[in-house]
């Protein structure tokens, strides 16, 4: 049985992505209940307004979901504890190490999954003792790192013992079966749930990632070292105008204030952050969460399954 499907007690080992602003107890819940993880994205937001998601969460399904805690975040020491007290059994981790809350977490019977960027992370994360790791390539949206997936995957595989899922540029069953034949046992999609219609952003944003083309995305902040993938509009135009002219980290960063919450609640895809991987121009219709699982799983399994009449040499 795959490992990560075992570990979690998940039907399917297709993780969503942690999305902040966007991953909410709404498309968690649909994703779990489909048969995938669901992961509630705890990002800035306050440990009460998590608490309140997990509850919302369990009250929609029955079945494992996880937290993705932001450990910059300046109420990571309480969302730390809230996800203890509120029973979550899965964590995936992003901005810093998670090895302060290992002990906390794991003797609470909490798996922990960080969010890994290369080799060295990815090893120093599983001697501290976490679970598995995710591997995401710079085809993602959001904050990224600089080597793609397809190169950083296998080599993470063989590097580690325990589990890599695959993250970055996958959002159909061809990505899902490459990611596995590169050695990972599970993936996370993150842009093709941005269309899923549980999925609760503004209507705007889900229009913008639909009329997406395959070059649409673009990536600023590589002059702060915090480089973000989004969707090409006004605001990355001024940015990368600042960016070029040697503007200062202060006016990047008021330039970039509020700016995702401004896309996904408000639905302003002109001076908002319409964050979305490469993958955005392969996908131009809303589905369920449970029409996209399936057709990851189905399409997977067609290729690995046939895999053989395609090798004509």
């Amino acid at each position: 049985m795959n490992r990560v499907c075992n570990m979690l007690g998940i039907q399917y080992p297709i993780f969503q992505g942690a999305m902040a602003w966007v991953a909410n107890h709404s498309i968690a819940a649909a994703v779990s209940q489909a048969g995938g993880l669901g992961i509630i994205a705890a990002g800035n937001a306050p440990a009460e307004w998590l608490r309140e998601e997990i509850r919302q969460c369990k009250y929609k399904t029955d079945k494992p979901f996880g937290v993705n805690i932001m450990l910059l975040s300046p109420h990571a020491e309480e969302v730390a504890k809230v996800v203890v007290e509120e029973g979550v059994k899965i964590l995936t981790t992003g901005a810093g190490s998670p090895g302060k809350y290992l002990e906390m977490w794991q003797s609470n019977g909490i798996k922990v999954i960080p969010v890994v960027p290369s080799i060295a992370i990815a090893k120093r994360m599983e001697k501290s003792g976490v679970d598995a790791v995710i591997v995401e390539g710079c085809e993602a949206g959001g904050h990224i790192g600089e080597l793609t997936t397809m190169v950083i995957v296998p080599q993470v595989v063989d590097a580690l013992t325990i589990p890599v899922i695959a993250a970055g540029g996958i959002g159909d069953g061809r990505g899902f079966a490459a990611s596995l034949m590169l050695g990972a046992e599970g993936i996370q999609v993150g842009t093709r749930f941005l269309l899923a219609k549980e999925c609760d952003i503004h209507q705007n944003y889900k229009d913008r990632v639909i009329k997406a083309n395959d070059i649409d995305t673009v990536v600023t902040g590589r002059s702060t070292g915090h480089p973000i993938r989004s969707i090409r509009n006004h605001l990355t135009r001024e940015y990368l105008k600042l960016e070029k002219n040697g503007a200062t980290p202060d006016e990047l960063e008021k330039l970039g204030a509020d700016s995702l919450r401004r896309a996904v609640v408000e639905g302003d895809i002109t001076h908002g952050s319409v964050m979305a991987g490469q993958i955005a121009g392969m996908f131009n219709k809303e589905q369920t969460a449970q029409e996209i699982i399936n057709e990851l799983v189905n399409e997977a399994k067609d290729l690995l399954n046939n895999g053989k009449d395609k090798l004509n040499f």
